[in-house]
């Protein structure tokens, strides 16, 4: 391939220049058509052939030249050169065969020396064989020993007490500490697993440990109850340390649910001296037990009734909050964990529970009811001089600020201790008995008035009793609206009195009204009723009163409108025309007999009319003069002109039935060729449009 690509002939050219010169015969043709071969196997070769691109590439690195000495030694040079790569590769196979044979005669030499090792081994453990037997059956026994040793162990100590934390549980002469309850948990521990002693097959042992911590158990539960009721009579509950150790002791004695409501029972009792010694020392200045007395008691310092049952009321509601704080980390902060000891409890002594136990244990309903029973003699007493300020005292405001002022601490309380307090029923009675007060101090005093006053003023106002009891129904609303009873804006509870307060008052205004003849009853109604609006206008829970008065203004005042009309009317002479003209209907013939009625006769028409123009000028003074006793001068105004707007709609009814009769009348002495006669229109010449002006 080589000589395809790099061999060259010199061929001479032939002697004329054109050609070169071809030998003669048959050498010429041979070698022209060699020649020809050659370059069409140069000219078919591929150049993309892998072989040929390494060859030429072998040829570039070697930087030959194309020689004829080049082309002669190149076969050779490659030949060579690959027979030295052969011999280097057999002489590197040949160190690779001495290695092998070397680890081959190691591993021969370590084929033996296992060999051997394998026979000693043998022999060794043929001689120890019996040692290592007894050496087993010793470790087993061993290990069976301690493991015996262990269970005593363990069950010594999870199951047996010492002597000196028996005496630490039980002794009342040892202090009721941590270690005191470390032991008791222990001992409840103990107590809970001999369940599993108890299920092997010698129950004998599990019933023996039973015993004898249930008997641990009830004495340390005793010594428990009585630390308890020590540390009740003189607990300290401003004494953060304290309450941590008696919130702690509860906790635990809880699970006895007999002793916790024992000592609660105990404890209610000693808080109510507590504080009923408390209310009566700030209430006079002596107490039972000789203490200092910081403030000024109340009875020497509040001599106004309703600041006095204030002062008391307000020392219970503060007492109440310091007792509830108090008590709220005794039985409430430490969450659920009472309920939880109470429940454990139960379930270990069933028999104390009964069907109607829905809820083991609440919280903050036992301490509601503990609070309540804590102020049992506060509100005893409480209600003893409430009900001595409320009977020496003959006023009616004065009660029935003195039930709103129960009312509101009723509320109070209500949201402090709870709805269902017993408490409450004290401040249920005593809001009661305030409000009988004033229902009979009420009835007493209109008792006095309705035997006063017969007649009605002579200037048609309000009457002096109705002024007063306004008066005294303003600082009734205003203590209502003050007191937590509004909590309801529907104001209900200020109905009862408004019929106490308001309605007798009213009841003998409308009987003066009924000796009055119109207008001035009407008059004297709305002034009445326009002087209680404003009085009860600025209080939302009267709105619905207040609306029901509207509407009765609004009957009176559809009365002097009436009335007012009926003036305009009369005196006016248009009514008259008005009569006349109710008889005549819609249709042409009944309007034509207009003229011949006596109304509309021209004497009678033209005297109407000059009434009509005397009338006129001074109508809306004349008017407004009927009902100038009306204290509201907007509503007289619009009272008037009201009634003045319907006259002008009577005046234009009976424009407009003037202006028909006329045309038709015209319409007939045309037809007939007679002479027409006076129209309406001429005899009563007065316009609608004039009127309005006049009356405007």
């Amino acid at each position: 391939m080589a000589n395809s690509y790099f061999h060259e002939r010199f061929t001479p050219a032939s002697p004329d220049g054109l050609s070169p010169a071809t030998p003669a015969g048959g050498s010429a043709s041979k070698g022209a058509s060699a020649l020809s071969s050659r370059i069409t196997s140069v000219l078919s070769a591929s150049y993309a052939d892998l072989a040929i691109r390494d060859a030429l590439e072998t040829l570039d690195a070697r930087q030959v030249r194309n020689t004829a000495e080049t082309r002669r030694q190149l076969r050779l040079d490659v030949q060579r050169e690959v027979i030295q790569c052969n011999g280097e590769v057999v002489k590197d196979f040949g160190e690779v065969a001495e290695q092998l044979t070397r680890i081959g005669a190691a591993i021969t030499s370590l084929n033996k020396y296992c060999a051997d090792m394998r026979s000693h081994i043998k022999a060794a453990n043929s001689e120890t064989a019996p040692v290592r037997e007894e050496s087993t059956s010793l470790m087993a026994q061993k290990k069976q020993v301690e493991t015996k040793q262990q269970i005593l162990d363990a069950f010594k100590s999870h199951f047996i007490i010492t002597e000196d934390e028996i005496t630490t549980l039980t002794s009342t002469a040892e202090p009721v500490n941590e270690e005191f309850f470390h032991t008791l948990t222990r001992v409840k521990k103990i107590h809970y697993d001999c369940q599993v002693l108890l299920g092997t097959e010698d129950q004998r042992l599990g019933l023996e440990v039973l015993e004898q911590s249930s008997k641990q158990l009830n004495a340390a539960y005793q010594k428990l109850y009585r630390w308890i009721q020590r540390e009740f009579k003189t607990l300290d509950l401003e004494n953060p340390q304290i309450n941590a150790a008696v919130r702690r002791s509860l906790r635990v004695l809880a699970e006895r649910p007999t002793l916790f409501q024992s000592c609660l029972d105990s404890f209610a009792e000693a808080r109510e001296h507590i504080l009923s010694d408390s209310f009566h020392a700030a209430l006079t200045g002596s107490a039972s037990d000789s203490s200092n007395i910081a403030t000024k008691p109340i009875e020497f310092h509040a001599h106004d009734p309703l600041r006095y049952v204030g002062d008391m009321l307000a020392w219970a509601h503060s007492a109440t909050v310091s007792e509830r704080e108090a008590l709220e980390v005794l039985f409430v902060s430490e969450g659920d964990e009472i309920k939880r000891s109470i429940q454990a409890g139960l379930e270990s002594e069933p028999w104390l529970r009964t069907e109607s136990d829905d809820e083991v244990f609440d919280g903050k309903k036992a301490l509601n009811q503990l609070v309540s029973r804590d102020l049992i003699g506060v509100a005893r007493l409480l209600r003893q001089r409430t009900e001595q300020v409320i009977q020496s005292h003959d006023d009616a405001t004065l009660a029935y600020k003195i039930a709103n002022l129960i009312g509101f601490y009723k509320n109070t309380f209500a949201r402090l201790i709870g709805a269902d307090s017993d408490v409450l029923e004290v401040f249920s009675a005593l809001e009661a008995s305030a409000m009988r007060q004033f229902r009979g101090n009420m009835r007493d005093h209109v008792a006095a008035v309705q035997g006063e006053v017969t007649v009605a003023p002579a200037d048609l106002s309000p009457p002096d009793f109705l002024g007063e009891a306004l008066e005294m129904l303003k600082a009734l609303a205003k203590s209502y609206d003050t007191s937590n009873a509004t909590a309801d804006d529907s104001g209900d509870g200020f109905q009862s009195v408004l019929a106490e307060a308001l309605d007798p008052f009213l009841n003998g205004c409308e009987n003066l009204y009924r000796g009055l003849q119109q207008p001035d009853n009407d008059i004297f109604a709305i002034n009445c009723l326009t002087a209680a609006q404003s009085s009860l206008s600025s209080y939302s829970f009267v709105s619905g009163r207040v609306s029901e008065m509207d509407d009765t203004v609004s009957e009176h005042i559809a009365k002097l409108v009436e009335y007012q009309h009926h003036y305009f009317t009369y005196t006016s002479g248009l009514n008259s025309l008005l009569e006349a003209l109710s008889l005549v209907s819609d249709s042409s013939e009944s309007i034509k007999n207009i003229p011949t009625l006596d109304a509309f006769k021209p004497e009678v028409l033209i005297a109407t009319s000059q009434q009509l123009d005397e009338f006129l000028p001074s109508a809306l003074l004349d008017a407004a003069e009927n009902i100038k006793q009306l204290r509201n001068r907007r509503m007289v105004q619009d009272i008037t002109e009201e009634a003045a707007g319907q006259f002008c709609e009577d005046f234009e009814l009976v424009e407009s039935r003037i202006l028909a009769a006329d045309d038709l009348l015209i319409h007939d002495d045309a037809e007939d060729g007679e002479e027409p006669a006076p129209s309406l229109r001429d005899l009563f010449p007065r316009t609608s449009g004039e009127i309005r002006v006049l009356l405007s």
